[in-house]
C-alpha cells in the first residue's frame, strides 16, 4: 500500500498502465496526449524537483563534468565528489593543464577512472581545437573524448538548453513506463520518436530534468521498466572483478609513486597473469606506463 503521503500515491503516478499506449514507433501521438504527458511529468517536477549542484548553473564546463561524472555513477556518489573536483579543477585550462595523477587522485572514489583521463583530454582538445569554448552541437561534443551520443545531448541541453532529443537512463524508464506497459524487448528506436514528439521545446533545459526525476521516481515506485529495455543487462558483480582490480592498482601507483610491477601484482590482484593482462589494458588506455620494469601513472 502507498503512503498517502508519497508521490505515488498523487494523480501524477499512473501505476502500471497508461493512456498513452502506442502500436509502433511511428504512432503520431494527438496533441491532447503530449500535452496530458507534460502535465503529468511537470507537474511532479514541480513538486518534487531534485536539488544538485550542478542544476543551478549554466557553466559549459560544469555541465560536462558533472554528466561525465554521472556517467554509470549513483547521484549520491557524484554529489559529494562533484564540489570537490570543481575545486581543484575550476575550468577547461586548468583540467586540461593537469597531471594525469592530479586528476585521478581527485577522482579516486568515482570508479570508471578511464573517465578522468578522458575528461581531462576533452578539456584539452577543448582548449587546443575550439579556442577554451565548449562547443554547442551534439555533432561537434561527439568529437570529445568519452562523449558519446547520448552524452553530447544531455550536455548541448543542460548547458546551451538546445532543442535535442537523447535517451538515458531514467527518461528510457519514463518512455517505457507510459508508453509501453506491455512490451517486452523495447528498443531505443522506438523511444526516440516519442521523445521528440513530447519534448518541450520552451524549456528543454528543464523538461529533460524533470524526465530525469519521474523516472527516478519510477525506479522506486514500480518494478524497474528498464527491465523491459532491449538493451538492458545486469550489472556484473563489483567485488573481485577487473573493475575492482583496476582501481586498486591505481590506487596503490596513487599512494606508493613508481613501483616495480611484480610488486604492484603482488599487492593487488592474487591472480598473477590475470592481473598483467589488466595492467596492459591500462597501459594501452594510458591510464599507467612502465619504464625499466616499475609501472607508472602515465
Amino acid at each position: 500500500m502507498v503512503k498517502s503521503d508519497s508521490p505515488f500515491a498523487s494523480p501524477f503516478f499512473l501505476g502500471n498502465t497508461t493512456p498513452f499506449t502506442v502500436v509502433s514507433a511511428y504512432t503520431l501521438l494527438s496533441q491532447d496526449a503530449v500535452s496530458q504527458f507534460r502535465e503529468i511529468i511537470w507537474q511532479y517536477y514541480r513538486t518534487h524537483r531534485r536539488e544538485m549542484a550542478w542544476r543551478d548553473i549554466t557553466d559549459p564546463y560544469a555541465i560536462l563534468v558533472s554528466e561525465v561524472m554521472l556517467q554509470q555513477t549513483q547521484v549520491a556518489r557524484v554529489t559529494t565528489k562533484y564540489p570537490e573536483f570543481m575545486a581543484t579543477f575550476p575550468d577547461f585550462s586548468s583540467l586540461a593543464a593537469a597531471p594525469l595523477e592530479d586528476v585521478l587522485r581527485v577522482w579516486q572514489g568515482m570508479g570508471y577512472n578511464r573517465r578522468a583521463k578522458m575528461l581531462r583530454d576533452a578539456a584539452g582538445q577543448v582548449m587546443t581545437q575550439f579556442n577554451g569554448q565548449l562547443p554547442k552541437t551534439p555533432e561537434e561534443l561527439v568529437t570529445l573524448p568519452g562523449i558519446g551520443p547520448a552524452t553530447a545531448g544531455s550536455i548541448a541541453a543542460f548547458a546551451y538548453s538546445a532543442p535535442v532529443v537523447f535517451i538515458e537512463t531514467n527518461i528510457r524508464r519514463v518512455f517505457i513506463h507510459f508508453f509501453f506497459p506491455e512490451e517486452e524487448k523495447v528498443h531505443d528506436d522506438q523511444i526516440l520518436p516519442l521523445v521528440r514528439q513530447t519534448l518541450d521545446e520552451t524549456n528543454p533545459r528543464e523538461w529533460y530534468y524533470a524526465l530525469m526525476d519521474y523516472g527516478a521516481m519510477l525506479k522506486q515506485g514500480v518494478k524497474n521498466p528498464n527491465r523491459r529495455s532491449h538493451g538492458y543487462t545486469v550489472q556484473a558483480t563489483f567485488e573481485g572483478s577487473d573493475r575492482q582490480i583496476r582501481g586498486q592498482i591505481l590506487r596503490y601507483l596513487l599512494d606508493n609513486g613508481p613501483s616495480p610491477t611484480d610488486v604492484v601484482i603482488s599487492a593487488c590482484g592474487k591472480e598473477s597473469e590475470r592481473t598483467q593482462k589488466i595492467i596492459q589494458k591500462m597501459m594501452d588506455e594510458c591510464l599507467v606506463s612502465q619504464v625499466f620494469g616499475c609501472l607508472r601513472i602515465a
